[in-house]
């Protein structure tokens, strides 16, 4: 690996001020992205998904807790399997101080196609406290398109088709039919609606709160 140039304490403050310069623009346009991504418009959830966790069956409107938004974290974690990815786990590992998001009236839940009882026995051998229902039998995981079946629902991997995907990328299934992903919810009396996903590079700089929290349509809220 080869190292940074040695210089003196004046030729490092020029050469910061110039990093500066480009820190601040990509500052503001992440601002204006984020606001963007607030103006988004939403669609409302009209299939009724149920999904297994801790008290049984429960529906979507459920992983809310109450509260008005719902950040979905799906993590790779296929049935056959005895544990989640390394990439996932690693991510689930850093989820963070969750009441920061409460506060926000944020929930935040993971969600796996494995059978509860895994996610659970995984979930007590990580030592995880976070909510991590298992979608098991619904079509959620193909809806969001972190499952890609074509048997079940057209693939679609980040927003391009299979044959746009591969045209850009290459083969669509070179990595397996599992990819991580985030889906934001916001909840309007008892109607849920569909504001965002991300998935590839649009994960990673997650997870952290303010982050977290800039995916959902009401922001940060004055933190």
């Amino acid at each position: 690996m080869e190292l940074p140039e040695i210089v003196t304490r004046e030729e490092w403050l020029a050469a910061r001020k110039e990093l500066l310069v480009k820190e601040k623009e990509v500052t503001r346009a992440r601002d204006e992205v984020s606001a963007r991504r607030r103006a988004l418009p939403m669609v409302r959830v009209e299939k009724e998904y149920v999904f297994e966790g801790p008290e049984g069956r429960v529906g979507l409107v459920d992983l809310f807790e109450g509260r008005g938004q719902l950040i979905v974290q799906h993590a790779m974690f296929e049935p056959e399997w005895d544990a989640a990815c390394t990439s996932c786990t690693s991510d689930m590992d850093d989820l963070g101080h969750l009441p920061h998001l409460h506060a926000n009236d944020v929930t935040l839940a993971v969600v796996s196609r494995a059978p509860f009882s895994k996610i659970q026995a995984y979930k007590e051998r990580k030592g995880w406290d976070f909510p991590y229902y298992s979608s098991a039998g619904s079509d959620f995981n193909y809806d969001y398109h972190v499952t890609l079946d074509e048997s079940v629902a057209p693939v679609q991997i980040n927003y391009r088709s299979k044959e746009e995907h591969e045209a850009a990328v290459g083969p669509w299934d070179i990595w397996g039919r599992e990819l991580p992903g985030v889906s934001v919810f916001l909840r309007v009396g008892g109607e849920v609606f569909h504001t965002y996903s991300a998935y590839s590079r649009g994960l990673d700089a997650l997870p952290f709160v303010f982050n977290y929290l800039d995916l959902t349509p009401l922001g940060r809220q004055g933190m």
